[in-house]
């Protein structure tokens, strides 16, 4: 499984049961990275990707229910319970400080995760988005 988290620079996810901020170009670079397979989120996220709905696998378990290499969009619940299914990161990095009470809950590298990618693309509503892409033992340019 793979999870596509959002955090800002404190690497916080939500504030008060709320998420951080949302962006459409972010959206749209996840769903293509996507590519033709589908999107596995929770009840909560499901609004954010209304326009790609036949795409969507939505339920309260999908962390549970994605197999491996399903793409998984994770604002609301920690990542720790299933470390040991977590084939990579893409991680979203917001490039600013916002509020926040729920933080990720994992070191990448700690737990063994290797920066494979790095780039930027401009946001709908963040001038700079920077997009990570962590696989588990791979290597920094490697597929």
């Amino acid at each position: 499984m793979i999870a596509a988290i959002c955090l800002e620079d404190r690497n916080g996810l939500l504030f008060n049961g709320r998420r951080l901020s949302r962006d459409r170009a972010q959206q749209e670079d996840l769903m293509t990275v996507c590519g033709a397979g589908r999107l596995w989120i929770s009840p909560f996220s499901a609004p954010l990707f209304a326009p790609w709905q036949e795409r969507l696998v939505v339920a309260e378990d999908f962390l549970c229910r994605a197999g491996p290499g399903a793409v998984c969009f994770v604002e609301d619940r920690p990542l720790l319970p299933v470390l040991d299914r977590l084939e990579a990161l893409i991680v979203y990095r917001w490039n600013r400080t916002y509020p926040a009470d729920v933080y990720l809950d994992l070191d990448p590298a700690a737990e063994g995760f290797v920066l494979e990618q790095q780039s930027e693309f401009s946001g709908t509503s963040h001038p700079c988005i920077t997009r990570e892409i962590y696989r588990r033992g791979g290597g920094y340019g490697k597929t």
